[in-house]
């Protein structure tokens, strides 16, 4: 049994802790630091913690000491560097969610900290986790599809996922947050290299913000969509997402308060009963990256807001066979060339709930409480986080290519 605390009680905090509550033999969730006194209460309420242990912040709460064996920080992108070195300072155990900072100078120095303490510390990067993942992995390990010449793959962030997380909410101006490669997509490039036990040489972007700008807005639209005569036309109306019979995610990031009057007076006055085409949002909502990796192999990455779909596909194409898959069904197919048949390859069971991540918010807390977090250790994850800031880098500059090695 091991006890944690956690920095930041929003979704991606009640992803990690809730582990506890299904595995209360493994992890107790202790103290809580987070700046919402609403969410903090009903973080206290869930976990059953002690008021004395619920803190304001992040810093009060490492203030007091080791108070915990781990601390899972999932605070917002741009304070995770402070924490981090606070908590090797004092000995913890490290769950970090990704991206492990905002800024390539933060994510090194995390990074090199981790390396130089020899602290257990694993990078969110849940998808490593997966059964999905795992068994595309292996089949290319074990030489099923020859050489990789080509993979592509394909993250589909929702059109109501794009407006709820990148339009409206907290990720949606790179100013305050992240580029949307870094916040969203850090994922992607990470499990390519995952897939490929492989290193990118160079990459060159392209994407823009199209759609959610003012320009864009209907004549006659309200700013709030309570307030718009127009949202039976609008496939982002508020009402539509926020109002319905769900309350669990993303409806349950707009209110710790899930009745009807509660979410409704969050959109008459918060952030997400705003209209798309009236926030302050400017990262992109469409972006691909073409990317060049050692050993040959060449691959394209497309993340776009425009989609009712909300997963992940991919597509590996190797000198003896090819491989497809769909991550929300965890259907993958593979065609070998010299049968010309195909079949579904089983997935390996790891025995998790497939919901968060199919199934890697489960297993990266898992590996992570038993000191197998190893395999997203931060000088792992760096080399996906220099990848994003390679790709930003070049889109912003109209598609110049980026060598991965001059980043550093």
């Amino acid at each position: 049994m091991k006890s944690a605390l956690v920095l930041g009680a929003g979704s991606r905090g009640r992803a990690y802790a809730d582990y506890s509550l299904s595995h209360p033999d493994e992890l107790r969730i202790v103290a809580v630091a987070e700046p919402d006194e609403s969410r903090r209460e009903a973080f206290r309420k869930r976990y059953g913690l002690e008021a004395g242990n619920c803190f304001c912040d992040w810093r009060e709460a490492l203030a007091k000491g080791r108070i915990a064996d781990c601390v899972f920080i999932c605070t917002l992108d741009d304070m995770h560097r402070e924490p981090a070195l606070k908590a090797m300072e004092l000995g913890y155990e490290i769950l970090l969610e990704k991206p492990m900072a905002n800024r390539k100078d933060d994510c090194i120095a995390i990074a090199e900290a981790a390396e130089r303490s020899g602290v257990h510390m694993a990078v969110c990067h849940v998808l490593r986790y997966t059964p999905f993942f795992r068994t595309i992995r292996r089949a290319i390990a074990d030489g099923m599809l020859g050489e990789v010449a080509v993979i592509n793959l394909t993250e589909n962030v929702a059109y109501w996922h794009m407006a709820h997380s990148f339009v409206r909410g907290n990720w949606s101006n790179s100013d305050e947050t992240s580029p949307m490669i870094l916040q969203k997509s850090c994922h992607d490039m990470d499990i390519m290299l995952y897939l490929l036990s492989s290193h990118c040489l160079s990459l060159s972007s392209y994407g823009s913000l199209r759609q959610f700008t003012k320009e864009n807005a209907p004549s006659g639209a309200a700013e709030r969509c309570l307030d718009c005569h127009l949202a039976k036309t609008c496939p982002y109306d508020a009402a539509k997402l926020y109002l319905g019979k769900n309350t669990d995610w993303p409806v349950d990031v707009i209110s710790t308060d899930h009745s009807l009057e509660a979410r409704s007076e969050a959109l008459r006055t918060g952030r997400y009963g705003r209209c798309v085409y009236s926030c302050d949002n400017n990262v992109v909502d469409r972006q691909v990256v073409a990317l060049s990796f050692e050993g040959g192999t060449v691959g394209c990455f497309t993340m776009t807001g425009f989609t009712t779909d909300h997963t992940r596909e991919i597509k590996i194409m190797g000198t003896k066979a090819q491989l497809v898959g769909r991550m929300d069904s965890g259907l993958i197919e593979y065609s070998d060339f010299l049968s010309g048949k195909t079949r579904v390859l089983p997935l390996v069971d790891l025995k998790a709930d497939t919901f968060g991540h199919g199934g890697g918010d489960e297993l990266i807390v898992r590996e992570f409480l038993k000191g197998e977090g190893e395999l997203s250790r931060p000088s792992v994850s760096l080399e996906s986080h220099l990848m994003c800031f390679a790709a930003e880098e070049s889109r912003l500059s109209g598609g110049r290519p980026v060598a991965i090695a001059q980043c550093r």
